[in-house]
């Protein structure tokens, strides 16, 4: 529910109504934990887009983590 929601929240923020809430109040969620995980959502999109048109990066070391394969371990 949480996932479905977060979803809704980064593709289609303008469709979310008050029949999205009652799933994430089943789960135990209450209005609080709703709006944090909206704000969060909202937030990691604003700050991705941005970084993506202005072309920011992260210093080298942690920009090529992931991205660049590990040297396996020689074996003797």
């Amino acid at each position: 529910a949480m996932l479905d929601f977060a979803m809704k929240v980064c593709d289609r923020s303008h469709e979310i109504d008050d029949n999205d809430f009652a799933p994430l109040h089943a789960h135990g969620f209450d209005d609080e934990d709703i709006w944090d995980i909206a704000a969060i959502t909202a937030f990691f999109g604003l700050s991705n887009r941005m970084a993506s048109f202005s072309g920011m990066q992260p210093n080298n070391e942690f920009f090529l983590m992931g991205r660049v394969p590990r040297e396996k371990p020689k074996t003797h």
